[in-house]
This record gives C-alpha cells, structure tokens and sequence, in this order.
C-alpha cells in the first residue's frame, strides 16, 4: 500500500497547556505562521495550528489519549480495530471537526481518530 492509498491523513501532536493564548504564538511560529482553528468540545478549548493540537482544559482522561490521527474514513478505522481485538471506547459519533472515535488498541494505547472534514484548516 502506498501512502496515497493510506487511510490516514494526517498525526496530530496533541500538547496540553495550560494558557492556550500564551502558547499559541509559540506554536504558530513553529508551524510557519498562519491562523488557528480554534474551537471548544465539552470543557476544552482547542487551536490547531500545523501539525500541532494545543488543549486547554484536558482532565486526565482527554490526557490519557496518545494521539490525534486524521482518517479518510472512520469506518475503516472502527473495522481494523474490532479485527485486531481493540476496542471503541467512544464514538463513532459527531464532533466538531467531523466523525470521531476514541480507541484502546489491543496493546493498551488509547488514540482519537477524527475523520477528516474540516481538519483542512491548518
């Protein structure tokens, strides 16, 4: 398989702080400019800025989570993750970016998977 035929789309760094206003200019110079997409789930704010998730708010199940990846498609996700032995511990369901899964995969991590809609802005 070839990496234009992959599944995945993108690996999101997922970095926890604790003023999202502070850390921004940090992340953006780092990312070569631009403007954020921020946006709030449940009590969290969130800016992705490049390859980076900055995350304001994460109790310590959000920090429990290894990773963002963005996916094409979510289903597939869902399926190679039953198949391996893994499980969902949330979702597929609607979120602000577009369709999202929280999963324990069989050797214990826990990844979000977001498939991709509106993850363009970067």
């Amino acid at each position: 398989m070839s990496e234009s035929d992959s599944n995945i789309v993108e690996v999101v760094a997922r970095v926890y702080v604790e003023d999202l206003n502070a850390a921004l200019p940090l992340y953006q110079q780092l990312s070569g400019g631009g403007d954020p997409h921020r946006f709030g789930f449940r009590d969290i704010q969130l800016a992705k800025i490049g390859s980076f998730l900055l995350i304001q708010g994460a109790d310590e199940e959000v920090r429990s989570h290894t990773a963002t990846i963005a996916v094409r498609d979510i289903s597939l996700v869902e399926a190679a993750i039953s198949e391996a032995g893994g499980a969902l511990l949330e979702g597929p369901t609607p979120g602000p970016n577009g369709p999202r899964l929280i999963a324990r995969h069989p050797d214990g991590n826990i990844i979000e998977y977001i498939q991709r809609s509106n993850l363009e802005r970067s």
